[in-house]
């Protein structure tokens, strides 16, 4: 599948540009959505594209207190939508009065320009986000497993049946080696919480590869 792919960004509230309501310090907001954005991989190579809703509330210092997807698919768009507007954080000017109550809304519109992924039916992009769903539940077993290893707790007969599972959803070197790079990318974009996050997703998989990462970033 091609990754020739463009993100459209909108603000769904006209209000955002209103004199009493925040404003996005610094750089166009749509121009630093598109620099940190990274297309989740199970969306990539699954076609799945569409809008995230982002409901967030932000404090008088202009950070996000409170953030939530408001519509999502169930997918790692919802994951990656939410982790690019918790990047916003502290980059509002918040004028005098606000009521930090207030709930803003920010819409990002994932898009991929593939004649393969315009061709996919409806019921073919639900299967494709079910799947998803039902990795979740394997992927945590996974997790569990190498959870409990770190703990002391060893089990050769759960090794195997790990390293079955992991063929199956494709955790395998590439795999780990793809998320190590996106972690470091994450790195900086000076999102710690999401490199610490992938890092410690390699560290589940039963890799060492992120140890050092760990050690230097997720204290």
């Amino acid at each position: 599948m091609s990754l020739n792919f463009i993100f459209s960004f909108f603000i769904i509230l006209a209000s955002f540009y209103k004199d009493d309501q925040p404003v996005f310090r610094g750089k166009n907001l749509n121009a630093f959505i598109y620099n940190v954005l990274i297309y989740p991989e199970y969306s990539l190579d699954n076609c799945l594209q569409g809008t995230v809703n982002i409901s967030f509330r932000l404090n008088k210092d202009g950070r996000i207190y409170q953030s939530e997807v408001q519509k999502g698919f169930g997918t790692d768009l919802d994951l990656e939508a939410l982790r690019v507007v918790r990047l916003t954080s502290g980059k509002w000017i918040i004028p005098a009065g606000y009521d930090t109550l207030i709930s803003m809304v920010l819409p990002i519109n994932f898009t991929l320009r593939d004649l393969k992924c315009d061709q996919l039916s409806k019921d073919e992009i639900s299967a494709a986000i079910n799947a998803y769903q039902a990795r979740k539940g394997m992927s945590e077993a996974i997790f569990n497993y190498y959870d409990k290893k770190v703990a002391g707790v060893n089990d050769e007969a759960g090794e195997i049946r790990m390293r079955t599972l992991k063929y199956q959803l494709g955790f395998d070197e590439k795999f780990i080696d793809r998320l190590l790079k996106q972690a470091q990318r994450k790195l900086k974009q000076e999102d710690f919480e999401g490199a610490c996050e992938d890092f410690q997703t390699i560290r589940r998989l039963g890799s060492d590869k992120s140890a050092s990462f760990i050690e230097q970033n997720c204290k």
